[in-house]
C-alpha cells in the first residue's frame, strides 16, 4: 500500500548507507528485496520509518537497502515449499548462519514465508545487536 507523500531517507544510529533505492508504486518490501538482492529483515532493519509489516511504503520514499559494514547482497527469496534445510543446503551455508544473519528467523524456522528475501551470505553479517 503507498500513499503519496515521500519522506526523506532516515537510517538507524547516523550510519553511513551503502545502498538506496526509490519506492515506485505497487512496491512491497519484499518485491523491493528481490529486486534489489537485500533481506527483508535488513531493510527493515536499516529503515526505521517503515513500519515493520512494511505497509506504508510510499511512491518517491528513499530506502536504505545496506549499512556500510552490514549489508548482505547475497539473498535467497523464499519459494512455497522450501524449508530452511533446503536453503541452507542450496547456499551451501549452515542454519546457524542462516539464523544469525536472519535473525527474524525463529528457532524452529517455521516462521518463513514464500516471498520472504533472506540473506544467505557465508559470512557473518554484524547487525550490531539492532533487533
Amino acid at each position: 500500500c503507498l500513499t503519496a507523500n515521500a519522506s526523506p531517507l532516515a537510517v538507524r544510529d547516523n550510519s553511513v548507507c551503502n545502498r538506496n533505492y526509490t519506492v515506485v508504486l505497487g512496491d512491497t518490501c519484499d518485491s523491493i528485496s528481490a529486486a534489489q538482492n537485500v533481506s527483508t529483515f535488513q531493510l527493515a532493519l536499516d529503515n526505521p520509518t517503515v513500519a515493520a509489516e512494511c505497509k506504508d511504503l510510499q511512491a518517491g520514499q528513499v530506502l536504505c537497502l545496506g549499512l556500510e559494514g552490514q549489508d548482505c547482497s547475497i539473498v535467497q527469496v523464499v519459494a512455497e515449499g522450501d524449508s530452511c534445510n533446503n536453503i541452507t543446503m542450496s547456499a551451501n551455508i549452515t542454519l546457524a548462519t542462516l539464523r544469525a544473519n536472519n535473525p527474524n528467523v525463529n528457532a524452529n524456522c517455521t516462521n518463513i514465508y514464500p516471498g520472504e528475501v533472506l540473506c544467505t551470505a557465508s559470512e557473518l553479517i554484524d547487525y550490531a545487536q539492532e533487533f
